[in-house]
This record gives C-alpha cells, structure tokens and sequence, in this order.
C-alpha cells in the first residue's frame, strides 16, 4: 500500500451549521471525523429540549451543532472549536456537547500533533527475532500509521484492533511509569488475519526517549 497522503485537497463548504474545510474526497476524511447531524425540526420543538422554557418571539431556539437538538439561549450559549466535524470557527453548542468538544479540541491540539510529527523505535514483525529501526507516524490525512526504514509499511488506523502499551517501573500504586513500546495487532484489507507488529523505545543516545514515550501515550489514546 501506498501514496496514503495523495488525496488531502480539501475544499471549503458552507452549511446551515457555518463554514466547514472537508477533504475533497470522501475516502480522505479522518477516521476522528464525525457527520454534521440533522436538526430537530424547528415545528417539532416548541420548547427548549434542555430547560423546558416555551419558545416565544423573545426566546429564540438555537440548535447544537453536535447533536442537533433544539435549546435557548441560556442553555446554548457556549461556542467551542469542534473540529471533529471540520469547522473553520467555534461554533455554537450545548453546555454537554460543549464539554465533550472541549476535551477532543485538547486531543487534537497535543496527542494528534504529537503523532504526526513522529518518534523513532525498533519495530519487530509478527514473531521475527529481528527489529528494524523506523521512524513512525500518523499522515497528515490522519487515516494512517506509517512507518519508514530501510522498508516501508502503511496501516490503516481503522484496521487495528488493538494497542497495548509496554511500561517499565511499575509500583502497586501505578506511579512512576514509563512508557517503553507497544504491540500493535491489526487487520489487512480483504483478510481477518490478525497481523502483530512490536514498537520498542530505542535505548542508544540517537532516540529522544521522552519524545519516544510522548508518541506512545499519545497512541494509547488515540485507540481508546
């Protein structure tokens, strides 16, 4: 597999929700990403979904743009980023949804960036006996892991099934932790063959082990 990264023209598009900047080609979207919802009808929400208020020409109803649903002003007050579904501006949310948002607009500020700038480890196939060093990342169409050595493999995120994470310095209580690799299991295209892959932080003075245990964090929480 290749060429992961050859559709990521994106196009601007506006819809009743604000301006969104979306991959031209539906078979470039992020598997983070997530559908605009259909508005509750305006004719089947006389009151506000939240507080219960009647609407009237003073109590205007404002829809969240996270799950559609009819609220006031009071109840859907609070404009926050969601680029989940690829808005160009905050946009205007219900206090739940907005809370949600707030969380992943960290995500994607720290954890996603982290992945797409990459880490370096020792990467063993399957049961091999032998590790190559790679530098692994996420494509900057977010769809895949690639990683680059003297080979080259190219996973999609939405075919693996697991990530477990290695650590080392383990205390009863969990603290003093450290994140040393992972083991990665996944599927190939057209098989439900399970196929396993070992990342390891390299230990020579030419691996960033904090930069290393940063990706690794980060990847176990892009799988959950």
């Amino acid at each position: 597999m290749s060429g992961c990264e050859g559709h990521d023209a994106k196009k601007l598009v506006r819809s009743p929700s604000g301006l969104r900047m979306v991959p031209e080609h539906r078979s470039a979207r992020s598997p983070f990403g997530l559908d605009e919802p259909p508005w509750v009808p305006d004719k089947e929400c006389p009151r506000c979904m939240q507080c219960d208020t009647k609407f009237d020409f003073i109590t205007r109803k404002h829809h969240c743009r996270r799950c559609g649903k009819c609220f006031c002003d009071k109840c859907c007050s609070k404009k926050v980023p969601l680029p989940r579904m690829c808005f160009v501006d905050p946009v205007r949310q219900c206090a739940e949804c907005a809370l949600i948002s707030q969380k992943e607009t960290e995500f994607y500020d720290k954890q996603l960036k982290v992945l797409m700038n990459g880490a370096t480890f020792f990467v063993t196939l399957g049961t091999s006996d032998k590790s190559e060093l790679m530098v692994c990342r996420l494509s900057n169409n977010q769809r895949y892991l690639v990683l680059d050595g003297d080979s080259h493999y190219e996973i999609e995120i939405i075919q693996i099934s697991t990530v477990q994470i290695l650590t080392e310095g383990f205390t009863p209580g969990g603290g003093n932790t450290r994140a040393i690799g992972m083991v990665l299991q996944y599927k190939v295209p057209g098989s439900e063959e399970l196929k396993q892959m070992k990342f390891t932080a390299g230990e020579d003075f030419s691996c960033n082990k904090k930069l290393s245990a940063s990706w690794l964090v980060a990847m176990h929480k892009v799988s959950k």
